[in-house]
C-alpha cells in the first residue's frame, strides 16, 4: 500500500461496518483507543491488540511503547515478520509523517512478499501523550488487501488518545 493511501486514509474518516466497542490500549492503564470490526477478530496480546481479516488478507497489531520498550517492541515486529516468512524489500521504503486526531503519525513502508506472494508492510508510529507511543505494525496481501480498504481506513480513523 502506497504511502499516499496512507495519507488519504488519515485525511478522510468512513464509517466501518459492524464494529467492536472501543478497545482501550493498554487495558490497564489505557493512552489510547481503537475500534475495530468484530470480523477481524481482535485480541488482547502483551502490549496492545492484534486482528485479522476474516479472510486472512491483512495482519494488523498496535502495541503501546514508551522510551524502554520501543526498541524491544520494534525488534519484536521485525522477528514476527520473519517468523511469518514476511520478507521486505529494504529498496522499496518509503515514508511519510502526519496528523491523526491530534497525534503525530510516522509511517514506514515497504514492498515483500511472503509464502502466498507479494505483500505490503507497514510500521506506523502515533504518539498519543508525551513519552507514549502506538506502534501499528501492517501486512497485507497484494490483490486481496484492497477489499478490506473501508474498514482499514475506519480502524485507522478510530485511533484516538485517552485523555
Amino acid at each position: 500500500m502506497k504511502s499516499t493511501l496512507i495519507a488519504a486514509f488519515l485525511a478522510f474518516a468512513l464509517p466501518v461496518a459492524a464494529l467492536a466497542a472501543d478497545i482501550q490500549l493498554p487495558a490497564d492503564a489505557p493512552v489510547a483507543s481503537v475500534t475495530i470490526p468484530d470480523s477481524w477478530n481482535p485480541t488482547e496480546i502483551d502490549h496492545g491488540v492484534e486482528a485479522v481479516s476474516g479472510d486472512d488478507a491483512v495482519y494488523l497489531s498496535i502495541e503501546v511503547a514508551d522510551e524502554k520498550t520501543t526498541d524491544k517492541i520494534i525488534e519484536d515486529i521485525f522477528a514476527f515478520l520473519e517468523e511469518n516468512g514476511v520478507k521486505v524489500d529494504p529498496a522499496t521504503q518509503s515514508e511519510a509523517d502526519n496528523k491523526l486526531n491530534g497525534m503525530d503519525v510516522s509511517t514506514i513502508e515497504w514492498e515483500g512478499e511472503d509464502e502466498d506472494g507479494p505483500v505490503s508492510v507497514g510500521v506506523t508510529m502515533l504518539s498519543p501523550r508525551p513519552g507514549k507511543l502506538l506502534l501499528m505494525t501492517y501486512w497485507g496481501s497484494k490483490g486481496d488487501q484492497e477489499k478490506h480498504l473501508n474498514d482499514f481506513v475506519g480502524i485507522i480513523a478510530s485511533i484516538k488518545p485517552v485523555k
